[in-house]
């Protein structure tokens, strides 16, 4: 497994190791004891899948304290653009974002920590996005960032007539309206 740095520190590409032969291949997707080791120690609680049409935009979205996520994602079949943005009150980084091209192809994997919001659009015909979550789903604890937020400048490779936003995913606020959950100077881990 190869742990790939981005920009903000934290939020990391997990490159599996893969054994391939005429057969076909094989890759560990997970090693909680490699992940501890690599990344940080983090309990799986929850694994989700979504299966989702080109031009599909998903995000942003995060839960709020004290029900924050962590999430290890990827893309089983087809290609996505996967965003992490920070959204921690008085990090070096806050409003910056991660955006990386995950596929089946690429078999590349993206780790969002506590504190960002998340948000991915389906680049391919269809596309199968599994991720895993550190925390259960708390409905009431949902927030989200505008996708289209002007100070964000997310491209997300898409044109905007073929964009297809949930309904709620059409009135999050943007992030100079947003009261952020999270400081960067507590341990959202603890």
């Amino acid at each position: 497994m190869e742990i790939i740095k981005t920009d903000i520190e934290g939020v990391v590409v997990v490159k599996p190791t893969v054994f391939e032969d005429e057969r076909g291949y094989f890759y560990e997707s997970y090693s909680k004891r490699l992940f501890d080791k690599l990344v940080r120690t983090v309990n799986f609680v929850q694994d989700n899948q979504s299966k989702s049409s080109y031009g599909v935009l998903r995000g942003l979205h995060y839960q709020k304290w004290p029900f924050c996520q962590s999430k290890l994602v990827r893309v089983i079949e087809g290609t996505v653009l996967d965003v992490a943005v920070d959204i921690r009150k008085d990090s070096p980084t806050y409003g910056k974002s991660v955006a990386v091209e995950l596929s089946a192809e690429n078999r590349k994997m993206l780790f969002i920590p506590r504190g960002f919001a998340h948000g991915f659009s389906v680049l391919s015909e269809t596309a199968v996005f599994q991720y895993k979550c550190d925390e259960f789903y708390h409905p009431e604890s949902e927030g989200g960032v505008a996708w289209d937020d002007p100070q964000l400048n997310i491209d997300w490779r898409l044109p905007a007539d073929k964009i297809i936003l949930s309904e709620k995913d059409k009135h999050h606020p943007l992030l100079s309206e947003l009261h952020t959950p999270f400081d960067y100077n507590i341990d959202l881990y603890q």
